[in-house]
């Protein structure tokens, strides 16, 4: 998999995705990562890429021609599944969004800064539009590495156990059951009997349990969505 990020602001970017398990799948050679600085496209010696927004509005707005030259180069270096905007307007960003995506091939992540971009470009270029909460931050940089988190975590050979994805929260719309390590006490503090038992059966059946009561008890829209 190959996710092409294109920011003002390549330096946010830097450190999240260099580390931990997607830094390691990337060394592995899983996925690849390329941020680029849509800079590169500037206009005039001072590399502008923003301005006043045509009708008045307060905040500088991303130009449609610098976004849309860079684009268009990646384009001509390979075909692209998505062109992902990220913006609070967009579809709301779930285990299923992030399953969907991680079986892509190449991605192209669009960060909006400022007061956001060109309406040309979410017209005329991209396909996708992708949010991570109702919610608004400074820029779409964040919210790109957050996306590229969920999908590349995904990716075969991406967590030492790949089988550990498949009981994370969401995936079949439930939270996930309490989890314990050793010692089996601390503080006065238990392990639930039936974890120490040795029994795939009965701890199957109290996972099963537990996840269905915590969903109802703190994300009961999760169930309301299943009917």
């Amino acid at each position: 998999m190959r996710i092409d990020i294109l920011t003002v602001v390549p330096e946010l970017l830097e450190s999240p995705l260099s580390h931990s398990i997607v830094g390691r799948a990337v060394k592995k050679g899983l996925a690849e990562i390329h941020i680029h600085n849509i800079r590169k496209y500037g206009i005039g010696p001072r590399l502008t890429v923003d301005d006043y927004s045509y009708g008045g509005d307060a905040g500088m707005v991303m130009m449609v021609e610098p976004v849309y030259k860079m684009i268009e180069e990646l384009k001509a270096e390979r075909e692209y599944d998505e062109i992902i905007y990220m913006s609070p307007d967009g579809e709301l960003l779930n285990q299923g969004i992030a399953n969907e995506l991680s079986l892509k091939g190449n991605l192209i992540l669009l960060c909006g800064h400022y007061k956001g971009i060109d309406h040309r470009i979410r017209e005329h270029l991209v396909t996708r539009e992708i949010s991570v909460g109702d919610y608004v931050v400074s820029g779409g940089e964040i919210p790109a590495a957050l996306l590229a988190d969920a999908i590349i975590r995904l990716i075969p050979g991406a967590l030492t156990d790949e089988t550990s994805a498949l009981s994370d929260s969401f995936q079949d719309d439930l939270l996930s059951p309490p989890i314990y390590t050793r010692p089996a006490e601390f503080n006065g503090w238990k392990v639930p009997d039936v974890l120490l038992s040795g029994n795939p059966k009965l701890i199957r059946a109290w996972q099963d349990e537990q996840a269905l009561e915590r969903t109802k008890r703190l994300r009961p829209n999760l169930l309301k969505s299943q009917k």
